[in-house]
């Protein structure tokens, strides 16, 4: 399932993503830790934990990571 990256609140369209990021500071949501490996990229952890790779923005909000292609091995 796609999940969509803005949603409509006082009839204008926002960003979740910062939210997100927020709420994994605060621990107010539940999340999963994952060191990454050599040669995957969001997209493949989003695949694995959400059957759809469309989901890596989910992946880099909540970590703080700038972009997909960006993860170093060894990232949390």
């Amino acid at each position: 399932m796609f999940i969509n990256r803005y949603a409509v609140v006082n009839n204008e369209e926002i960003n979740i993503s910062p939210h997100i990021y927020r709420a994994v500071e605060l621990n107010t949501i539940d999340y999963k830790e994952v060191i990454s490996e050599s040669g995957k990229r969001l997209d493949h952890y989003s695949f694995e934990e959400y059957e759809e790779a469309r989901n890596w923005w989910i992946i880099a909000a909540a970590s703080g990571i700038g972009w997909w292609l960006q993860v170093a091995p060894g990232t949390v």
